[in-house]
C-alpha cells in the first residue's frame, strides 16, 4: 500500500474510533436513565474497549496504558480523591489492575 494511503487510512480508523468513544458514552448514558443494569454493563465494555484501542492507534500500548491508569490512581489517592476517602474506589481499581 502505497505511503500516503495508510497514513490516510490510519487517520480515518482514529477518527472512526473516537467517534466509537462518543457513541459509546452516549449508550451508557441512555442505558442509566433506562435503569438497564445489562446495558450499562455492555456500554462500559464498549467504552473501555475503544478506549484502549484507539490508544494503540495513537501508539500508546496496552501495557503502558494499564501502567498510566495505575500512575493517575496513586496520584488520586495521594491527593485524597473523594471516591478514596467515601468508598476506598481508587485503592480497589489500583489492587485490581496490579493483580491482572
Amino acid at each position: 500500500m502505497p505511503k500516503d494511503l495508510d497514513v490516510a487510512k490510519r487517520a480515518k480508523v482514529i477518527e472512526w474510533l473516537k467517534t466509537e468513544v462518543v457513541d459509546n458514552v452516549s449508550r451508557l448514558f441512555k442505558a442509566l436513565w433506562e435503569g438497564s443494569t445489562t446495558r450499562v454493563g455492555d456500554s462500559l465494555a464498549s467504552l473501555i474497549m475503544s478506549s484502549y484501542i484507539l490508544a494503540r492507534r495513537l501508539g500508546i500500548s496496552y501495557r503502558d496504558l494499564d501502567d498510566l491508569l495505575i500512575e493517575k490512581l496513586k496520584k488520586h489517592k495521594q491527593e485524597g480523591h473523594q471516591l478514596e476517602e467515601w468508598y476506598q474506589d481508587i485503592s480497589a481499581l489500583e489492587e485490581h489492575m496490579r493483580k491482572r
